[in-house]
């Protein structure tokens, strides 16, 4: 068996789909299935119940799944310990906003456990800028969320937050179970400086172009709302002060948490790193 058909097996093996594993590699769908096909043919035996919906594991795809993830694993520490022999034992990871995040904790641990010789360096960065730094060459992988422009970047969904509308409190619409977009169609919103990527720009002002003051991290979000009574977005599951309300959204789409790298970038602490990274924020 091949390391790289292990990978594509718990791919499809965690999403439940062929295409979404398909996406999530970075290939089309007939050769995914194909390499699917001559791993069972390898072990003799089906590793997936097919359905139109997805695909369930059978009982020897349960306990492949188990040894792949541990030998993948034991993979990737091989790779990490001989670049930290040569010398590379770095890796810079940018974080938008979300230290808080719990899955940031849990990764944390994780990655602490299994690689305890190497150095993680943080870079924090505030809302204008959804890559953190990426792009520039400020940091080697990023925990972040999209939408924003991916060309010559890579992906990893490793969870989705529903979403809601920041007001305060005494707001009348506060009072309210769910809102959507059109009544908020008259309120100011948080606005991101001109250049900011336009894909993230219009996913936080609800898909089209609104006005409001500018502001570039989640204090001046916040402050802003308690003092001029402007409207944002913001993901649901944090802790906001009192004064403050989050109202669920109900035609808003989730809020994808994702991890990113440079597209061809094979630096093994990096394909560590998002593979540790996909089973913490899963919990």
């Amino acid at each position: 068996m091949e390391l790289r058909t292990l990978r594509y097996f718990v791919a499809v093996a965690e999403e439940c789909h062929f295409g979404r594993a398909a996406v999530r590699l970075h290939m089309s769908q007939p050769p995914l299935s194909r390499a699917i096909k001559r791993l069972e043919a390898d072990v003799g035996a089906l590793l997936f119940v097919r359905s139109p919906s997805g695909v369930t594991l059978t009982p020897v795809g349960t306990v492949l799944l188990d040894e792949a993830r541990a030998l993948l694993a034991h993979a990737d520490r091989v790779g990490v310990r001989v670049s930290a022999a040569a010398g590379v034992a770095t890796l810079t990871v940018g974080i938008l906003g979300d230290s808080t995040d719990p899955g940031v904790s849990r990764l944390a641990a994780s990655y602490r456990r299994s690689h305890p010789g190497i150095d993680i360096r943080i870079r924090a960065t505030d809302l204008t800028d959804p890559t953190c730094g990426l792009r520039g060459g400020l940091v080697d992988v990023a925990l972040t969320r999209a939408p924003f422009d991916e060309t010559a970047l890579t992906t990893r969904v490793l969870r989705t937050d529903p979403v809601g509308v920041v007001l305060r409190a005494d707001d009348p619409l506060a009072r309210r179970d769910g809102l959507r977009l059109a009544e908020l169609s008259d309120r100011r919103w948080f606005q991101f400086p001109q250049d900011t990527d336009p894909l993230w720009q219009s996913y936080w002002n609800g898909g089209r172009p609104r006005e409001g003051s500018v502001v570039r991290a989640v204090q001046e979000c916040l402050q802003a709302v308690l003092w001029n009574g402007t409207v944002g977005l913001a993901p649901l599951g944090y802790d906001f002060p009192a004064e403050l309300a989050v109202v669920p959204l109900v035609d808003m789409a989730p809020s994808r948490v994702v991890a990113v790298w440079n597209e061809g970038d094979t630096n093994p602490l990096i394909r560590s790193f998002v593979e540790i990274a996909t089973a913490a924020y899963r919990r």
